[in-house]
């Protein structure tokens, strides 16, 4: 295993690299963008700047106090999502940004977070069962199974109202992994996934119209090519027209004649498929498995109970995010609005991971236990 201060150098390394990369995508995919302004290449280039220095004030914090606010911070979560949706800016339909000044601020995000800090200080304090336990089995069941869901469900479901699957299969997902982790049997833990997936057909009758139709093209995006299935076809033409080596910088048509819609956020990626290429993808998903490899060894080195959880559920979220949105512009995954962390355009997302990676060097930098 690498030592933690090669660790916590290679996560500073491939974090610029990648934000570096993002910026310079954005610059590209906001140049001649009807829609949106180049302004937002601007306002990206600022919070990347402050985002640096949170990294580094956050990577000197005594992490462990996190541990006492986290159901403070997870409450303060519930009560932003609630707010967003009484308050929020509605933009197509969607209740996701409440507006503090010139910046919006996106309370699921805040959420990601607050769940992970939550699950993780109540599966520190808990220890596994085991058969010998002269505990009943519903309450061995309610403790290390139905509470730690019922801490996950409450902001999922509110982050679905708004409605945003992708965020919400996100948290779930979060609470998986660490749910795995935490030691409850396996018995249980395979149990709960085959009964989630026995119910995984009812969810449908609960989904929006557009999010079926998105469903729906990911099977066979020619059913609508000018309507629900138009972003992922001239996702995949822009992507396979840069070949080896790419069109070049500004060069891309998908991108540069307006083709491409949300290229600066979800559809990023394919604008770096079509002007750098596979040499300039690959690349660019190196620095990712290098970035999450670093943070997986950080979360395995970690001594203390809390630290691991949390860190586990920061790289799950890096991890998740990652994977889905790539494979989501490739077609690989139906479209569910999931931007690629420290390069799609968007505030609140990149404070976030910045935060994850600010605090996955404070843990690098201690092996105590308390």
């Amino acid at each position: 295993m690498m030592e933690y201060r090669n660790l916590g150098r290679m996560i500073w390394i491939a974090t610029i690299v990648i934000t570096l990369v993002g910026l310079v995508t954005i610059y590209s995919a906001t140049a001649h963008n009807v829609r949106v302004s180049q302004s937002v290449f601007f306002q990206q280039l600022i919070c990347a700047l402050v985002g640096f220095v949170i990294m580094f004030l956050l990577s000197h914090f005594d992490y462990r106090k996190f541990y006492d606010i986290a159901y403070v911070f997870y409450g303060i979560s519930i009560f932003l999502l609630i707010a967003v949706l009484i308050l929020g800016r509605d933009i197509l339909g969607a209740k996701r940004w409440i507006e503090i000044g010139f910046f919006n601020f996106q309370p699921s995000e805040l959420a990601k977070l607050a769940v992970i800090f939550a699950l993780g200080r109540y599966f520190s304090g808990q220890r596994p069962a085991h058969d010998f336990d002269i505990r009943g089995r519903k309450e061995v069941l309610w403790r290390d199974l139905f509470f730690p869901f019922l801490l996950t469900v409450i902001p999922a479901l509110f982050v679905f109202k708004q409605p945003d699957l992708g965020t919400a299969i996100l948290i779930f997902g979060i609470f998986l992994v660490m749910l795995f982790v935490s030691e409850i049997e396996y018995r249980y833990f395979f149990s709960f996934v085959v009964g989630c997936l026995v119910l995984l057909p009812f969810l449908w009758h609960f989904l929006k119209p557009y999010q079926k139709d998105r469903l729906l093209v990911f099977l066979n995006p020619n059913i609508d090519p000018l309507g629900a299935g138009y972003t992922i076809i001239q996702s995949k033409i822009a992507i396979g027209s840069g070949r080896l080596f790419g069109k070049g910088w500004q060069a891309g048509t998908q991108n540069q004649l307006n083709f491409l819609p949300e290229r600066h956020t979800d559809f990023i990626f394919s604008v770096i498929g079509e002007e750098w290429g596979l040499l300039g993808t690959s690349f660019l998903t190196a620095c990712f498995f290098i970035l999450i490899i670093c943070c997986f060894n950080v979360a395995q080195q970690t001594k203390d109970k809390f630290g691991m959880m949390v860190a586990m559920g920061m790289v799950t979220i890096l991890t998740l995010q990652v994977v889905i949105n790539i494979g989501m512009v490739l077609g690989l995954f139906p479209i569910v609005g999931i931007p690629l962390p420290l390069v799609s355009y968007g505030r609140s997302s990149f404070l976030m991971f910045v935060f994850i990676l600010g605090f996955l060097l404070n843990l690098s930098k201690r092996r105590s236990v308390f």
